[in-house]
């Protein structure tokens, strides 16, 4: 989508902080961050939200998954917080699936 802020991001017209990169997803540093660690995952192939995700991209989304917990061994959290929101009243303001990962800190439940 030529609009999406993350799909510029991807397409290197918006820079990041890159965590990590391959074929299927990207992670860059959140640039609010709401614990010490906070970065962001998201798909390279454009998917609205876990609303939109089906047999044909469910891959990608489970690949996510395995780099989140790989990157988060990597970095030796063994506690951690996932988080996607949908759709505007949950606190999506980027129409782009992405996964918040959040460490280093208490997380409060419930959530906001």
């Amino acid at each position: 989508m030529s609009d999406c802020l993350f799909c510029k991001i991807i397409a290197g017209e918006i820079p990041s902080s890159k965590v990590y990169e391959d074929d299927v997803c990207l992670a860059f540093h959140d640039i609010d961050p709401q614990a010490p660690t906070h970065f962001l995952v998201i798909p390279k192939t454009h998917i609205g939200s876990v609303a939109e995700v089906t047999e044909d991209n469910a891959a990608a989304v489970a690949h996510m998954l395995t780099v989140i917990a790989r990157q988060c061994k990597k970095l030796g959290l063994d506690s951690y917080r996932v988080v996607s929101n949908i759709g505007a009243q949950a606190g999506q303001s980027v129409p782009h699936l992405h996964f918040h990962v959040l460490a280093g800190r208490d997380m409060t439940w419930p959530p906001g």
